[in-house]
């Protein structure tokens, strides 16, 4: 006969356990302590088998029928409902630990172990800083119960607060996370895909830079009678020398520099193009680094932090330090003393512009003529590095400016 609510409510415990059935193999055990437990009997692959179902009240009469017709169900197919309930259970334990901010901090740790294609220290500390804006919403959700309503409003509150390229970016780290899931087998798909359009797309700006020979003197001059800190002076003194990138600049290590050789070969770990890169040093760059070897050398980084010299000079340091001469962020960056090398460069007509590039370390899509510059125009690349730090010299002095070339010219 079956059960009904009311007789399960009303049966009093025995000093035995007893059973009380309800059809298709399910029954209710009474415990002596008082406990009503819901059971299923049934059959697979010729062994009787037992298999908990919850306990009354917490699973009423008609979800515990709901459980038995869904055992049934897999029996029919062939399937254990008891070891599919333990693979579940193990579904679940692994899907709990598969959150966002595990696997996020499992990708971030791979690209920087990526090889050619790994993110430079630089990115990888700003990837994972951006992605850690994500924790407060995301961070602890198992990654397969994040819907794309859960990102988008995470990423909006970077918007909100006038951050645009932060959240552009943001999303799109967290597309590669996600992305990174689904190749590992623990997401169907990447939650991100139709948040394309979604933010509001930042205005596209350059990096400040003075490109202007009249006042590249100007601001050398400036850096010249810098009061701050030594090793920020060096290195703004430096830095229009070798025009490399801030980040690659801020990382050097003495262990990276031949000063007897003139050379520095920054490893392909700390470039963007994740290529080792060779820079032909002027005897003005020499010099310069000889005098900075005095204070920081001859071990660690060429430009230590002013707390620790485990750790490079500050990210902000060297744009701080052009604040603190008076130039404007859409005066002068760091990053500016690129553009100010690569237009003045290309503007005197001495040098091949693929020498420039190679200068610069930009890519080359063409790995045999990439090969092909990297070697043909080294000596070049030396002579043309003394003769931009002498025309930085004539520059500082207020001297007579070299002339270069017109459109006109060109022609």
């Amino acid at each position: 006969m079956a059960l009904t609510d009311v007789g399960i409510r009303n049966v009093k415990a025995g000093a035995k356990p007893a059973k009380m059935a309800d059809g298709g193999g399910m029954f209710l055990l009474l415990t002596p302590a008082g406990g009503k437990l819901w059971r299923l009997k049934y059959r697979i692959d010729g062994r009787e088998k037992l298999l908990a179902l919850g306990a009354y009240p917490e699973i009423g009469l008609g979800e515990a029928r709901r459980r038995r017709e869904e055992a049934r169900e897999l029996i029919a197919f062939g399937k254990d409902p008891s070891r599919e309930k333990q693979r579940e259970k193990v579904r679940e334990r692994i899907q709990a630990a598969d959150t966002f901010k595990a696997i996020s901090d499992e990708y971030c740790g791979k690209r920087r172990r990526d090889g050619e294609k790994g993110w430079a220290p630089a990115t990888a500390i700003r990837s994972e800083y951006l992605l850690s804006q994500l924790s407060p919403a995301i961070g602890k959700l198992a990654i397969v119960e994040i819907e794309p309503a859960d990102v988008l409003a995470a990423v909006r509150k970077i918007e909100a607060k006038g951050n645009l390229e932060s959240a552009r970016r943001t999303l799109q780290l967290a597309g590669m996370v996600f992305r990174y899931a689904v190749a590992t087998a623990r997401l169907r798909s990447d939650p991100t895909r139709d948040l394309r359009g979604a933010l509001t797309a930042p205005k596209v700006t350059h990096y400040g830079a003075i490109t202007e020979a009249t006042r590249v003197g100007e601001l050398l001059r400036a850096i010249d009678g810098y009061d701050g800190h030594a090793s920020t002076k060096f290195a703004l003194q430096l830095a229009p020398h070798v025009f490399v990138r801030p980040g690659e600049l801020r990382h050097a290590e003495w262990g990276e520099f031949d000063l007897d050789a003139a050379v520095w070969v920054i490893p392909a770990g700390k470039m963007k193009m994740r290529k080792a890169h060779q820079v032909p040093l002027s005897l003005q760059a020499v010099a310069l680094l000889g005098q900075v070897q005095a204070i920081s050398g001859p071990e660690d980084y060429v430009f230590p932090s002013i707390r620790t010299r485990t750790r490079p000079m500050s990210e902000n340091t060297l744009n701080a330090g052009l604040r603190r001469l008076g130039y404007a962020s859409d005066e002068m960056t760091a990053h500016g003393f690129r553009a100010m090398a690569s237009t003045l460069l290309n503007e005197s007509g001495k040098w091949h512009p693929d020498a420039i590039e190679r200068a610069l370390a930009h890519g080359d899509g063409d790995k045999v003529r990439a090969a092909y510059h990297r070697g043909a125009h080294w000596a070049e690349r030396v002579e043309m590095a003394q003769w931009w730090s002498d025309y930085l010299d004539q520059l500082r002095k207020g001297g007579d400016v070299v002339a270069l070339r017109t459109k006109d010219d060109a022609a």
